[in-house]
């Protein structure tokens, strides 16, 4: 259950969440073009916001972290786990099949929550909270197949089977699995965030993912080190932004909303990266991209409705 203050502070808490996570594909764009690979820049960005965490969660909420049970701290890796292996399968799905494709699977992931959140979790999505599921997981396939389908005296997009074999199949396969972590990365949390506070919480998640991150770019041959300073800069820009701000944000929702619900919010991210990349990149949104936030943004609106 929600007090009404709670319910206020809703729309601009899920805005705000929006906004940050939507910065994210502006710094690692900027921390790419300075040649610092993907998963690198995905380990150091959870670690830098581990290390930000970790004066305040030591010291302030030293003592709810000495009362975790082991089933806590047991589901705590496994989020962070979850988490590490979005980043990873979602990036790593980018080396063999287009952006589109790659969107359109791992945008997946508030169906896959909405579909387990009532044998998991017990909860179920009101008829106009489902409605707004299905519109903003169609905003997100348009926005998502905007950059494949082109119009030439009609629409003509990719074959299906062109999406469905050889190395796209693979590379949509780990785009698949980047939905399925990040549901299970989200109904742990909506478990763990009924009895702990969000600071204890997102700094062990996040600890776990990053140390989960660090083993995973060092057995692919990576170092962290000998980047320039700017390098850094966007990565920890991208931490604190974000991962603290957005996904925290997020977290913070899981204590008093659905999964699902909070799964579908996420999709507001398209909406905010199309908005700075059209300021800080100078990409104009086409009308598909436009008109898929314009569903998102409305399932987004609905699923808001649903009561406790």
């Amino acid at each position: 259950m929600t007090d009404s203050r709670t319910r206020y502070l809703l729309p601009f808490a899920i805005l705000t969440a929006a906004l940050a996570v939507s910065t994210a594909s502006i710094f690692i764009r900027f921390a790419q073009s300075d040649g610092a690979p993907s998963l690198v820049i995905a380990a150091l960005r959870i670690t830098f916001a581990t290390l930000i965490l970790a004066p305040i969660a030591l010291t302030k909420y030293l003592d709810e972290i000495k009362r975790f049970a082991l089933n806590d701290v047991l589901l705590g890796a496994f989020s962070g786990i979850f988490l590490s292996l979005h980043f990873v399968t979602w990036i790593s799905s980018l080396e063999y099949t287009s952006v589109a494709s790659s969107v359109v699977f791992v945008s997946t992931g508030p169906l896959w929550v909405a579909l387990l959140s009532p044998a998991l979790l017990k909860e179920h999505l009101a008829k106009t909270a489902v409605i707004g599921l299905i519109l903003s997981l169609a905003g997100g396939t348009i926005i998502g197949l905007s950059d494949a389908c082109v119009w030439h005296q009609g629409l003509s997009c990719p074959a299906l089977k062109d999406i469905l074999q050889g190395q796209a199949a693979w590379g949509n396969f780990l785009a698949l699995i980047g939905a399925w972590t990040a549901t299970g990365y989200l109904i742990l949390g909506r478990k763990l965030r009924a009895s702990i506070s969000l600071i204890p919480y997102i700094f062990m998640v996040y600890g776990f993912a990053a140390v989960a991150l660090i083993v995973i770019m060092f057995a692919s041959g990576n170092s962290p080190l000998g980047y320039a300073p700017r390098t850094y800069g966007w990565i920890l820009l991208l931490a604190v932004i974000p991962q603290l701000i957005g996904h925290s944000t997020f977290n913070w929702a899981l204590k008093y909303f659905p999964a699902a619900f909070v799964a579908v919010t996420t999709l507001g991210e398209p909406v905010g990266s199309a908005v700075l990349a059209f300021f800080f990149l100078n990409e104009t949104p086409t009308p598909a991209t436009i008109a898929g936030g314009a569903l998102i943004l409305s399932g987004i609106y609905l699923a808001s409705r649903q009561k406790d």
